[in-house]
């Protein structure tokens, strides 16, 4: 295992594991930001890895956001620049090619919740913690692409609803309003993680073409933010890196050939 400062990267199994250190809230710094943005890249450019999984460390939080103290003793060009850091990092999260989840073990509040919905999935502990942009509260806006990604997420006016009433709420009302995918059941933090697991092993070699896996996901988050036609073009160009691939030529003699394929990743 290498570590940063305050996130932590581990390989195993295909899936680079990324904990948010700094208990007991995990709630965010400048440096722990930079940490991430060093960890997101280093997955990126890990070819032994086809997903990338971010959860927190502990069994109450996933992350409570930005640190608070922090932002109350700094000016405010460095809160500026530290926004956009954050945004900056996220989108890189958002936009690399590999299949990325949130493993929320707990507490998903504030920018913990902002940095959840850069990635493209989301699995919550039943009964784990509680969700919501509740920045209100503090006389400010979720700032970490919050305002962006919800109503992308539920639509305009709920999330404006949401937004400005700061409410909170468990995970089963999160996954009616579409920001979790699954709510596991888990008897504790270990095994609900070994849920997590297996579900990231299922996106991964040989049993599941990864490296489709990650275009699907560029098609979709890229082509959401630009004009119709041209997120087609996007597909188009994606499809045919596919194409010249070999888990396509893998995939086509398969199915041809009446058996199971055996993915590369490549």
């Amino acid at each position: 295992m290498a570590d940063t400062k305050l996130v932590t990267y581990e390989v195993k199994d295909q899936i680079a594991i990324l904990h948010l250190t700094d208990p007991p809230a995990n709630t965010y710094t400048y440096e722990m930001m930079q940490d991430l943005d060093t960890c997101i890249l280093k997955a990126r450019m890990d070819n032994d890895v086809s997903v990338i999984l971010l959860t927190g460390t502990g069994e109450k939080f996933f992350c409570a956001g930005a640190n608070i103290g922090m932002l109350n003793s700094v000016d405010p060009t460095f809160k500026y620049y530290f926004c956009l850091h954050a945004n900056e990092t996220l989108n890189r999260l958002e936009q690399t090619p590999k299949l990325t989840i949130a493993a929320l073990n707990g507490h998903t509040v504030g920018g913990g919740l902002e940095i959840a919905m850069a990635c493209d999935m989301r699995l919550a502990r039943k009964d784990g913690g509680q969700v919501g942009l509740p920045e209100i509260n503090l006389g400010v806006l979720p700032g970490t692409g919050g305002t962006q990604r919800m109503a992308r997420m539920v639509g305009k006016s709920k999330a404006i609803e949401l937004m400005v009433t700061g409410e909170t709420f468990g995970f089963d009302r999160a996954l009616e309003l579409g920001l979790v995918n699954q709510v596991l059941d888990a008897d504790d933090h270990a095994s609900f993680m070994a849920q997590v697991m297996d579900y990231a092993r299922s996106f991964t070699t040989p049993a599941r073409a990864s490296k489709a896996v990650g275009l699907i996901k560029r098609a979709v988050q890229s082509g959401a933010e630009v004009p119709f036609e041209s997120s087609l073009a996007i597909e188009r160009e994606l499809q045919q890196q596919l194409f010249q691939s070999a888990d396509a030529k893998e995939g086509l003699a398969a199915y041809i050939e009446k058996r199971k394929a055996s993915f590369e990743g490549r």
